[in-house]
């Protein structure tokens, strides 16, 4: 495929980078990546080694000793570029992404978009890393605070967004002067070893050191617990399952590092009986049926007014009958394949776990089969009336599986169902009516990180910081001050008077 030759993706690529050095690592194994879109072989990636990654820590090391003395709008330039060069891939990227995770087209070019997107949204962060003043209560003396880089930034990645949540942390952490290692999903390594080489030869034409940014591929007791026990990584972002943060929370803490952990989302969207059904169909489906329902954002659960309840099912089943599932290369097809048959297995086995709960699949829930479907990666989106206490509800499903649950009375019954799972990423509502919109945004409403009106649960933009509450890990990346997680905090204060007065009013004397 010409995307894939233009990448510089070869038949086997090694899975050890600090930059533009490549470690030739081939003792720790061969992943094999096919494509869920067709089943065929794309290429393969030598995992890399503990002392593959031992290199990697000390060559980041002494990068950080230069990355932090360059001034942070200079810093800034270097992610323009990445930007500009980002561009000139975007269609390859984009297809890379798509045949090997599975998502549209449009999805996987949106995807790089949101690359290019940071890296803009970054540059201009360079010149507003601000710190405060504040005054002293001491004479002649002045305070302030200040936000200096922390270091080596660990940056873990999960298969459904391959290369833009790395993005959103590299780039931010990159102004900050800091240098980031990128240990992306074994699923979906060949997108990350892409951009890898992508950015390379911004670094190159810069003549920057290695290891500002520095990419490793390997087994997670190899190389995933050595980051998440290393006391050089100060910082480790994460994105993964609730299982997954939470063993990485308790590992890294144990050490009294930091992590930014972006987790589960089992989210929700309140259709009132105020509600603009016109807006509200739309999103939905998207946010079910986006990324074939493997997004952190995916809508899951939908809260329906008894009033419209069957005007809304009766829209749905219409609306999932006109999708069209294949290969998502081709930009006709709405869906394409989830990523391999473990998560097809999750999808039928979460339907079958529903039915005996007691609930019911209105439309969809089958395994496609025949011409197009032959890798055994695709699956017919499913309707399903339940119950919010379901068990298998409350669980998030990385699979497109649709929950449609009743509710009566007023919003905050809708609300009090929304907030009544473990996870809180993003929540929605659509209705006309002020006080609901109101209610659902106040303290006493949508208990999530992300709450939307009038729109639908996915497709948040970079400008917002993204992540959410309660077993969503609590972590911000993206936008608005989530620069501050990646930097230490300082407070000084300087003294330009002749005495040295203590705070609080304190008396201290000495003779002379």
């Amino acid at each position: 495929m010409d995307f894939l030759k233009k990448l510089g993706i070869e038949e086997k690529n090694f899975g050890a980078s600090t930059g533009q050095n490549w470690f030739e690592t081939t003792s720790e194994g061969e992943l094999k990546i096919y494509s869920p879109v067709d089943g065929k072989l794309v290429g393969s990636v030598y995992q890399a080694s503990q002392n593959d990654y031992e290199k990697i820590i000390q060559q980041a090391t002494e990068a950080f000793k230069f990355w932090r003395t360059v001034p942070a709008p200079k810093r800034g330039e270097i992610v323009r570029q990445i930007g500009l060069r980002l561009r000139e891939y975007k269609d390859a990227l984009g297809r890379l992404v798509s045949y090997e995770m599975g998502k549209s087209l449009q999805e996987g070019w949106g995807e790089v978009q949101e690359m290019i997107d940071i890296c803009d949204f970054a540059v201009g962060q360079s010149r507003m890393l601000y710190g405060f003043t504040m005054h002293s209560e001491r004479p002649k003396h002045r305070m302030y605070e200040q936000y200096h880089p922390l270091g080596i930034v660990g940056i873990v990645t999960a298969f459904n967004f391959p290369v833009a949540v790395w993005s959103w942390n590299a780039m931010i952490a990159a102004v900050c002067g800091d240098v980031c290692l990128w240990k992306p999903s074994s699923k979906t390594p060949l997108s990350a070893i892409a951009t890898q080489k992508i950015i390379s030869e911004v670094l190159k034409e810069n003549n920057l050191p290695e290891g500002i940014f520095s990419l490793i591929i390997g087994r997670g007791a190899t190389v995933g617990e050595r980051m998440l026990e290393d006391k050089r990584v100060p910082l480790i972002s994460i994105t993964g399952s609730v299982e997954v943060g939470r063993h990485a929370a308790q590992v890294v803490a144990k050490r009294l590092g930091r992590t930014i952990l972006e987790l589960g989302g089992n989210n929700a969207i309140i259709i009132t009986e105020n509600a603009d059904l016109k807006l509200a169909i739309p999103a939905v489906v998207f946010g079910a049926v986006g990324t074939a329902g493997q997004r952190c954002t995916t809508t899951r659960r939908l809260i329906i007014h008894e009033n419209v309840y069957d005007k809304v099912k009766e829209s749905l089943i219409k609306a999932y009958q006109s999708l069209r599932i294949g290969n998502p290369l081709d930009e006709k097809n709405h869906m394409g394949p989830l990523i391999d048959k473990a998560a097809v297995e999750l999808f039928v086995r979460a339907l079958e776990e529903v039915k005996k709960e007691g609930g019911k699949i209105i439309y969809g829930g089958e395994v496609l089969t025949g011409p197009g479907y032959e890798s055994g990666c695709y699956v017919k989106p499913a309707l399903v009336e339940a119950e919010n206490h379901y068990k298998i509800v409350q669980e998030e499903t990385f699979a497109p599986i649709l929950y449609l649950i009743k509710y009566s009375g007023s919003v905050e019954n809708a609300i009090e169902l929304q907030n009544n799972v473990p996870q809180g990423l993003s929540s929605s509502i659509f209705t006309n009516n002020l006080r609901e919109a109101e209610t659902f945004l106040s303290a006493w409403g949508s208990d999530c990180g992300i709450a939307n009106v009038n729109i639908g649960t996915s497709g948040a933009e970079i400008g917002g910081a993204f992540g959410g509450e309660k077993e969503t890990g609590g972590g911000r990346e993206s936008g608005s001050d989530a620069w501050k997680a990646y930097m230490r905090r300082q407070t000084n204060t300087i003294n330009f008077g002749t005495d040295l007065p203590l705070a609080q009013g304190i008396k201290f004397e000495i003779g002379e």
